[in-house]
């Protein structure tokens, strides 16, 4: 006869008469022909005493009643509706439960999950690095049983609901966790107990305490953030193939971040599509009533935005982090820090990715794949105040009210929004191949070791960041804002903004640049209707009085319209510095821009490096090339003169640079100037200095020193003074600072003047009606 040990996780009476009455049934005796079932409460304390000490090797076998909700439209899924019953249909009350096993037999089942012996439970104790003693083994028993049953759970309601359970408990009882605190102990002066208690106080602050009843509700409360605006369009094959890496290894999804709507855009596209529920990193801004408590329910981990010297803090993140990727839950975060101002994406934060590393450094997690995610919108309602924040307005801090507005703002049709997923990186293959060093147990790193893996971790950063780009689709406004905002606040025609935009189609299909509903801007009346779409969102205006209707940026509006513009940028700053990089070689007398002038080309390279991410010298020359073939096929076999090489670049019927680039050098030269203007001394306060270059630039700019109010923007300025911080310009710290200082500027002044020829002779060409057909630039 074989010895059965049958724990039951139930909660009420009514659970426990289910799961007795399953006991004597047939189902149990077909299994377990020969068994000799014991029944006891999954509970540590009567494991303890019924379980751990016994000399036999019983079966240990975990059960529980699963109550589902309702089925409707084929799927069984809590709705708002459910709570009129006060109950949880998930969990329903001692009374609903009785009422469902009488009158509806199909919302109850008994699970089993996965049995194990108790001599193969004892090895796997000891192989965890788990705490010892009786106490620690029953433990670790109830944890492993409460896995298992939510394991076979997930087998009939879906991966969407996989969430875990008894986080607290598993990681205080690592002995290499408790080994940490001991260390930390010492250092901070305190007693072992006091940082336990510390490190647990900790946990149950960050620990995400999922619900999958309000993970449905939730998902349900917060659809008006994105449903009302607009129509998802996924990338479907995307999605399965991400289906099966997740089969064996945990997903990190780090998105662009342009909306607050991104978190539920994403979260609704991985439900509809079964995938378990990401563990979101969230900043503690959001975390207010009664958002905080409900998103933590379903799913939010709020991380302190500093944690400072709070050593025990820094610890429980790293272990938790530790934790998830090793149970395989799927994390996510948004890896720029905050939502972009500028539409185009921020530098990456290494904070969070250097815990993932970690985690597969030291072998907690065999290895995490990180999915670059490109969230593109093609309108967005909340843009007005990210662009007041930029010349000095201050951000409106988030609460109740704040979401109110929000949700309120999101009630007008906003087109499409694009989600995108990059291909996978293993995070043990890219930082090995990016020179990290993987230390053997007990081995401490040297400094260069050290120097080494922080270096990988930025390399994989940066990895994620070009993996964005590169499913990133271009969006018609994209275009549309493109032609507007490089013609200095003139107003177009709808034949003069195809004009425009007819070559760079053409050029996008060419380089099959990923792209959003562009079809509707190759006729008029397509056209028309995107014009009148962003005019009626108050970034264009429109002018019908005249013999035909002509469109311009809105006044107060250039941020905005930048933001659409700055979405798909990145497709076309090489042909931009390509095109500077001709403007210097005709300067030079030379005409081979590339062999001869490739100094000109990392030039600019080097003074965009903060703006955009660039690849290593040898892909940038490659891409380069590839740029110039575009312009001149037979550029390989030839050397044309500077007349001709000029005349290749009017006939493919555009230039960027102006477009693309003017916006970034105008505000670096105002950086540049402020500088000079300090003479010697260093920056000091950074926000006083950026205030200052708001002040200025607003000035520069009704002087017509600058080209347009988009350059006015705390943003711009931040990334030029991070330029000038890599100059060694910022701190004043040896005696030829400002000659230096100087030097930048002159710099920043020879760029602004071939940006100027680009503009005149794009503007040069359109009037003389070299405007290139399809043809002429697919030669």
């Amino acid at each position: 006869m074989d010895n059965l040990v049958v724990l039951s996780d139930s909660s009420t009476s009514v659970e426990a008469d289910v799961i007795a009455t399953w006991l004597r049934g047939n189902e149990l005796r077909e299994r377990y022909p020969d068994a000799d079932p014991t029944l006891l409460p999954l509970e540590a304390h009567a494991i303890a005493r019924g379980v751990v000490g016994r000399s036999d090797d019983p079966l240990i076998l975990p059960v529980r009643v699963l109550w589902l909700p309702p089925e409707r439209d084929g799927v069984r899924r809590a709705r708002l509706s459910d709570l009129a019953t006060l109950s949880n249909p998930r969990n329903p009350n001692r009374l609903m439960q009785k009422w469902i096993v009488r009158n509806a037999p199909d919302r109850h089942r008994v699970l089993i999950g996965e049995p194990a012996r108790l001599s193969e439970l004892r090895t796997r104790h000891l192989e965890s690095n788990g705490a010892t003693g009786p106490e620690a083994f029953a433990r670790y028993i109830a944890r492993t049983a409460v896995l298992a049953l939510e394991r076979a759970e997930r087998s009939v309601i879906g991966d969407r609901y996989k969430i875990p359970r008894l986080v607290a408990d598993e990681i205080l009882d690592n002995t290499g966790f408790r080994a940490k605190l001991r260390d930390i102990a010492v250092r901070m002066g305190i007693s072992e107990p006091e940082a336990v208690r510390r490190a647990q106080d900790c946990l149950h602050e960050l620990v995400a305490v999922q619900s999958r009843l309000v993970t449905d509700l939730f998902t349900q409360a917060m659809a008006p953030f994105h449903k009302r605006a607009w129509t998802v369009d996924a990338d479907q094959s995307g999605l399965e193939n991400l289906r099966e890496y997740n089969r064996r290894y945990p997903l990190v999804f780090l998105p662009s971040h342009r909306s607050y709507a991104d978190p539920f855009v994403l979260g609704d596209v991985l439900a509809q599509n079964d995938f378990p529920p990401n563990h979101l990193m969230g900043g503690a801004n959001l975390s207010f009533w009664p958002v905080g408590p409900i998103a933590r329910r379903s799913g939010t981990v709020f991380i302190r935005r500093s944690f400072g010297d709070d050593e025990i803090y820094k610890a429980v993140v790293e272990e938790y982090f530790a934790y998830l990727l090793a149970k395989r839950f799927n994390l996510e975060w948004y890896f720029e820090g905050g939502r972009t101002r500028t539409g185009k994406l921020r530098p990456p934060k290494y904070g969070l990715m250097n815990y993932v590393a970690d985690a597969v450094r030291e072998g907690r997690a065999e290895d995490a794949l990180l999915v670059p995610v490109s969230i593109t919108y093609e309108r967005l309602h909340e843009l007005g105040a990210i662009a007041s924040e930029q010349i000095g307005g201050a951000k409106k801090p988030e609460g109740l009210a704040w979401m109110a507005r929000y949700v309120r703002s999101q009630q007008n049709a906003a087109g499409r929004v694009y989600v995108r997923f990059g291909q996978p990186l293993s995070v043990r293959e890219r930082l090995l191949a990016n020179g990290d060093v993987f230390p053997a147990a007990g081995v401490t790193q040297t400094e260069e070791d050290l120097a080494r893996s922080r270096l990988a971790v930025q390399k994989l950063a940066f990895e994620v960041a070009v993996g964005i780009n590169s499913v990133t689709p271009i969006s018609a406004n994209s275009l549309v804002t493109l032609a507007l905002l490089g013609v200095s606040d003139r107003a177009l025609t709808i034949p003069e903004i195809r004009a425009v935009i007819a070559p760079v189609l053409t050029y996008i299909e060419l380089r099959r640049i990923p792209q959003g509903e562009l079809s509707v801007l190759r006729t008029d009346s397509g056209l028309g209707g995107v014009l009148d779409q962003l005019a009626a969102a108050k970034v264009l205006t429109a002018y019908t009085g005249g013999e035909e209707a002509v469109y311009s940026i809105e006044p107060g509006q250039h941020l905005v319209a930048a933001f659409y513009r700055n979405s798909g940028i990145h497709w076309f700053v090489n042909r931009a510095v390509l095109e500077l990089t001709i403007l210097t070689a005709t300067e030079s007398g030379f005409t081979d821009p590339l062999r001869r002038g490739w100094h000109a080309a990392l030039e600019l390279r080097d003074l965009l490096k903060f703006e955009f991410f660039f690849p290593e010298r040898e892909v940038f020359e490659q891409e380069l090339t590839a740029e110039m073939l575009l312009i001149d096929p037979d550029w390989n076999d030839r050397r044309p003169t500077v007349d001709e090489l000029l005349q290749l670049l009017a006939d493919t019927g555009f230039l960027m640079a102006h477009r693309v680039l003017r916006s970034f050098f105008d505000a670096q030269l105002v950086v540049a100037e402020r500088l000079v203007a300090l003479g010697t001394a260093p920056v000091g306060d950074k926000k006083e200095f950026l205030d200052s270059c708001v002040a200025v630039g607003t000035q520069m700019l009704l002087q017509a020193r600058l080209h347009s109010p988009e350059s006015v923007s705390s943003e711009l300025f931040s990334t030029a003074l991070q330029l000038a911080a890599n100059r060694n310009l910022v701190r004043a710290e040896d005696s030829d600072v400002l000659a230096r200082r100087r030097q930048f500027a002159d710099e920043i002044r020879a760029v602004e003047q071939r940006l100027a020829k680009a503009a005149a002779l794009d503007e040069s060409n359109r009037k003389d009606g070299r405007v290139a057909k399809d043809s002429d630039v697919a030669r």
